[in-house]
Parts: C-alpha cells; sequence; structure tokens
C-alpha cells in the first residue's frame, strides 16, 4: 500500500511540475478492436481489461513524461516488475521496493526543479526580447511600471476604476501564439471588479473606456510571476487582446430616509 501511495505521489509531482493534467484516458481515442463483445465472456473480464488498458496508457504517458526530465525507464523492466507482482515472484524485497522508489521520487523531483529552473530562465530571456521588440511598433506606449499597451480604440465615458466592474471579452496568448484562453471562443464575456484580477489587466483597462479596445503585453511581474499557473509557465510574459464592453459601477451609500411626518401634517396635507 505504501508503493502504491508513492508511485501515485510520484506521479502526481511530475504532472504538476510538467504542467501536465494527470488523466488515465489516452491523448488520442485507442480504436476499439474489429469485435471487442466477442473477446470477453462477460462484464468483469470487459472491465478487468479496461482497467488494464487504463492503467498501460497512463504508465506509457507517464514514462513519456520522465523523459522529458532527462529520465528513462526500461519499459520492459516496469512490465516484467507488475508480471512478478502478479504472480507474488519479486526480484525485490518490500524494503528494496520502498527504497528503490524513494530514490526515484528524489531523482525526479531534483530533475524537475532543474528543468523548471531552466525553463524559467528561458522564459524571462525570450520575454523580454518580445516585449523589446514589441515596444517599437507604431503608437506603443511602455508605463512606469513596465506594462506595454497599444490602444486600438479608445472608446467614450469614463475609464474604470477601482471598485468598477467590467465586462470584458478577449483572447490572450503567451509569445509564440500559443493560446491559453478566449472569451470568443466561449460566446461569453468575462465580468469581474477592476482591482480583481493581475495588475497588468487592472492598469491596462484603465487606459480605455467603455466601447474601447487595446492590446495588452504583460511582463510576468505583472502577470503570474515566477510560479505561472496552469497553462501558463513561469515568468512567462502574457499578450492579450481585449475589448471593454461595459462599465458598472458599485452601488452607492443609501441616502438617509426623509424623515416622516407627524399624524396632523399627514391630516392636513390629504385635505
Amino acid at each position: 500500500m505504501k508503493s502504491l501511495f508513492r508511485v501515485t505521489l510520484l506521479a502526481t509531482t511530475m504532472a504538476v511540475a510538467l504542467h501536465a493534467p494527470m488523466s488515465f484516458a489516452a491523448a488520442e481515442t485507442a480504436k476499439p478492436a474489429a469485435d471487442s463483445k466477442a473477446a470477453f465472456k462477460n462484464d468483469d473480464q470487459k472491465s478487468a481489461y479496461a482497467l488494464g488498458a487504463s492503467l498501460g496508457r497512463y504508465m506509457e504517458n507517464s514514462l513519456k513524461e520522465q523523459e522529458v526530465l532527462g529520465i528513462k525507464l526500461d519499459k520492459a523492466q516496469l512490465i516484467a516488475g507488475v508480471q512478478d507482482a502478479f504472480a507474488d515472484k519479486s526480484k525485490l524485497s518490500d524494503q528494496e521496493i520502498e527504497q528503490t522508489l524513494q530514490a526515484f521520487e528524489t531523482r525526479v523531483k531534483t530533475a524537475a526543479q532543474a528543468k523548471m529552473e531552466k525553463d524559467a530562465a528561458d522564459n524571462e530571456a525570450k520575454g523580454k526580447a518580445y516585449r523589446a521588440e514589441f515596444a517599437k511598433e507604431k503608437d506603443v506606449k511602455t508605463s512606469s511600471t513596465g506594462l506595454l499597451y497599444k490602444i486600438d480604440r479608445p472608446g467614450t465615458g469614463e475609464a474604470p476604476k477601482d471598485g468598477d466592474t467590467v465586462v470584458v471579452n478577449y483572447k490572450g496568448t503567451l509569445i509564440d501564439g500559443k493560446e491559453f484562453d478566449n472569451s470568443y471562443s466561449r460566446g461569453e464575456p468575462l465580468s469581474f471588479r477592476l482591482e480583481g484580477v493581475i495588475p497588468g489587466w487592472t492598469e491596462g483597462l484603465k487606459k480605455i473606456k467603455k466601447g474601447g479596445k487595446i492590446k495588452l503585453v504583460i511582463p510576468p511581474e505583472l502577470a503570474y510571476g515566477k510560479t505561472g499557473v496552469q497553462g501558463i509557465p513561469a515568468n512567462a510574459t502574457l499578450v492579450f487582446d481585449v475589448e471593454l464592453l461595459d462599465i458598472k459601477q458599485p452601488p452607492k451609500a443609501d441616502a438617509p430616509a426623509p424623515e416622516k411626518p407627524n399624524a396632523k401634517a399627514a391630516g392636513a396635507a390629504k385635505k
């Protein structure tokens, strides 16, 4: 049980380190056999096969993820370990299995950390170069915080301010053009309090008004920084095209209720 837990923990660590979602499903759905019904005598056999197939696909994907870290495990030995375990003929004692997995977990964590640090450094350098080139384009401005922006359409009325709720349509990409979010594709604008998002957005949206459109190139320190989030790597420079559809001001505090007239005055008013 401890070994199974350790393997699960190890797989989770690798998935997080590589920003890859854990799933027993294969990246591409395998084509079913021509007559899958004939291959199984009952549902128990079919379920057992499905469990094995899912485990096999998961382990295959895990091996590929480890190769990204520079660790190449022997697939034949992995299969042999599974077969020997089922036959109760393991070449390693429980203690040896535990010690080996502990050492392997350390190797994976070390390799994952080294890869993250290298990727973060690469992202920082590439982002800096991208921002330098973008800054040369016509009508691009750079704020004191390092935010780069280009106003395509200024809009009309007042600009939003902290406390306001804004409604926007937007597309977000990495500097290589890889899209990570798009409200146009979802068919639904996003609504949020202006100060409730990354600093680059809070600052950038204040530069346009309702109906305006702006391109934002946001350095990592105004986005997700040195850690990143799912789908956005560490030290990533982000590119957004944003349309400000609406601005909703916070409700004003209720005004004090007027004094009620006394009974005599009310009666007089009715007459």
